[in-house]
């Protein structure tokens, strides 16, 4: 997987990485999904919709910016 972007909290960092043209938000390495494009990941996030894996964490409590534009690129 190839990280696109990344957007840090008080709780860790959150990534988004595409593989084989899906795109996909990890947090401490666990992938939280499957999406067509990196907005649709970014959208869940924010709102809250990702796989119950994270230990009661909500994601919708966490401050991560609703616009993939306004997380931080990085340089591959």
């Amino acid at each position: 997987m190839r990280k696109l972007y990344v957007h840090k909290t008080a709780v860790g960092a959150f990534y988004i990485a595409e593989h084989h043209g899906r795109f996909h938000p990890l947090f401490r390495n666990e992938n939280l999904g499957s999406y067509a494009t990196s907005q649709q990941a970014v959208d869940d996030l924010t709102k809250g919709r990702v796989l119950d894996s994270l230990d009661g964490l909500d994601t919708a409590t966490l401050a991560i910016p609703n616009r993939v534009q306004e997380w931080a690129r990085l340089v591959h």
